[in-house]
């Protein structure tokens, strides 16, 4: 019997699965394993095992342990190569076999989505937790900061019927002129955080229209005399049209774009540029429920990216990685997008941030 008829048997499983020789060469691979790695038995057969494990990856750990002790052995959260530039995380089992060609056998299951979907349920909840918080907090502060203001403008009031020296009356009405400012500024930003996010307004959107506005709007702010950012499009034109809040969207658009304009800025970036581009993106999940199609709009920047330490909290309200942040810009983004059934995710690294914002076409199952 051939050695290609030997293994026909594997086709029949359908996790991805590999069998390995005692020198860890792939000895055989089933039809998942070709999908998973994206290449045809033909290639991946006669390979090392490493040219698929990215470096120290925990599966050398447990592929001793499973020979060491001759046992079946799990590892989570393994992530192999599946091109040149890309990897999926992935559960594998490691099994021993007592054969003279064989080694052991390995099941791989992609668990990208799994994960994925645990860690939007877990940031949504506690986006939930945060908002209500500050909403709570935002309620306590708003009383007492309106008498501040009251008790500064009777102030202000009085010191201009006094008899004060003019250069000690000016001081003292700028003084109050601040408290009154500041106190407004302050209720402003409580009222963005206590505003109810309205019902949506639906109608038919071209989401081009509302993305050259966005980029219309952000090249007056941010492009005189002392900036220039350059800003590119890289349009799908075949895109059908959507059906969403224009309002919404354009505002959850502007709060990433700007966002990302206030960090070039702010960095003195050299050849500052910000890219928007649209795809179809098909299949996608957002949470635990089915898209069939869907648009994926990928805001990306050249600035110095998002620290490590920040980058999972940048969507709670009130966190700001940038100076002079009020922390509520990509809170907003992300609440609208999630009242469109979408998902915005950030992608960060030093000369390369990418937000990506999914909006499905048609309502989920």
């Amino acid at each position: 019997m051939s050695s290609t008829n030997a293994y026909t048997g594997l086709d029949w499983i359908s996790t991805a699965t590999v069998a390995l020789t005692p020198s860890l060469r792939i000895q055989a691979v089933n039809s998942a394993a070709e999908t998973l790695f994206q290449h045809s038995r033909r290639h991946l057969v006669g390979m090392l095992l490493e040219e698929l494990l990215l470096p120290n990856s925990p599966l050398v750990a447990a592929i001793d342990k499973a020979l060491t002790h001759r046992t079946t052995y799990t590892e989570q959260e393994i992530e192999v190569r599946t091109g040149p530039t890309t990897h999926v995380v992935t559960s594998c089992t490691v099994n021993v076999i007592d054969s003279a060609d064989l080694a052991l056998m390995l099941e791989i299951r992609p668990i990208d989505n799994q994960l994925r979907v645990e860690r939007d349920e877990r940031t949504q909840a506690q986006l939930r937790a945060n908002r209500e918080l500050i909403r709570n907090l935002a309620h306590e502060i708003k009383n007492p900061l309106g008498g501040v203001r009251g008790a500064a403008q009777l102030l202000a009031r009085e010191l201009s019927s006094k008899n004060l020296a003019p250069q000690l009356q000016t001081y003292l009405q700028e003084y109050t002129q601040v408290i009154v400012a500041e106190t407004d500024r302050l209720q402003n930003l409580l009222n963005r955080l206590l505003t109810p996010t309205r019902p949506l307004l639906p109608s038919e959107i071209n989401i081009h229209e509302v993305l050259t506005h966005v980029l219309t709007l952000i090249d007056a702010e941010f492009n005189g005399t002392h900036h220039t950012i350059t800003l590119k499009k890289d349009f799908d034109v075949s895109l059908p049209s959507i059906v969403g809040d224009r309002e919404q969207l354009t505002q959850a658009v502007i709060n990433v774009v700007r966002n990302a304009a206030q960090i070039l800025t702010q960095a003195h970036t050299n050849n500052a540029t910000i890219s928007v581009s649209t795809r179809i993106a098909r299949n996608v999940k957002v949470g635990r429920i089915h898209h069939r199609l869907a648009i994926r709009l990928r805001i990306s920047d050249n600035g110095p990216g998002i620290a490590p330490e920040v980058i999972d909290t940048i969507f709670h309200p009130l966190v700001s990685h940038r100076e002079g942040g009020t922390g509520l810009g990509l809170t907003i983004a992300q609440t609208f997008i999630s009242q469109h059934e979408g998902l915005i995710e950030v992608v960060s690294q030093p000369g390369a941030t990418y937000f990506d914002i999914t909006l499905p076409l048609q309502r989920g199952t």
